[in-house]
Formats: structure tokens, C-alpha cells, sequence
């Protein structure tokens, strides 16, 4: 019976780093290689996706303030008693009498006669 006799692990992988096998798994090193570049891309692109998904959460939240904004003035603006406050320079008023609804058909009549007396 022979007893195994054990490598000394150092030589072994001494023995695995040699020039021939450096040279028979280039291909695998390669592929790692551009394995780690793609990964790094990645990386950079999602941390850039981020970042513009960031601003763009900014940019709405800010529009959104903005609208409600000029949404409360228009309303504010737009109250009868505002209005008549802006129109009392230029001398309009509101009316105090009842304006007087003409039928239609009494409004096609009204445009025919105009018409025929030009």
C-alpha cells in the first residue's frame, strides 16, 4: 500500500498561475472583464435615472404649487364684488334693471330687417 503524499498548497497554486494556463482561459478573463464593465455602467445609469427622477418629482411638486397658486387668485379675482372694483375705472357698472330675453325667432327677425335696411 503507498500512503498518498499531499502537495503543499502553495505550490499548487503556484502550479495553476503559470503562463500556459493564464493563457488558455483568456477568453474567461474577458468575458469577467466586460462583466465588470457592464456592471459599472449600469450602476452609473440607474444612479443617473435616479437623479433625473429626483428633479422631475421637484419640477411637478413646484408646478403644482404654482397652479394652486394662480387656481386662488383667479377665484378671488373672479368675485362679483372684485370685478365691479376693477371695472369702476373705466365706468362700467352692474345693471339694476332685469335684461330682457328675446325669443329666437324674434331674434332672426330682428337680424332680417337689419339686413334688409342696409
Amino acid at each position: 500500500m503507498s500512503v498518498p503524499v499531499k502537495n503543499n498548497s502553495k505550490s499548487a497554486i503556484i502550479g495553476m498561475l503559470n503562463y500556459e494556463w493564464i493563457v488558455m482561459n483568456i477568453s474567461y478573463f474577458l468575458f469577467l472583464a466586460v462583466l465588470a464593465i457592464l456592471y459599472i455602467a449600469n450602476g452609473h445609469l440607474t444612479d443617473k435615472s435616479i437623479r433625473k427622477i429626483n428633479s422631475t418629482k421637484k419640477e411637478i411638486k413646484q408646478l403644482q404649487f404654482e397652479y394652486k397658486t394662480l387656481k386662488a387668485d383667479l377665484m378671488l379675482k373672479s368675485e362679483s364684488i372684485n370685478i365691479e372694483k376693477a371695472m369702476a375705472p373705466y365706468g362700467l357698472q352692474v345693471s339694476k334693471e332685469m335684461s330682457i330675453h328675446i325669443p329666437l325667432e324674434k331674434r332672426f327677425e330682428l337680424v332680417n330687417e337689419k339686413n334688409k335696411a342696409k
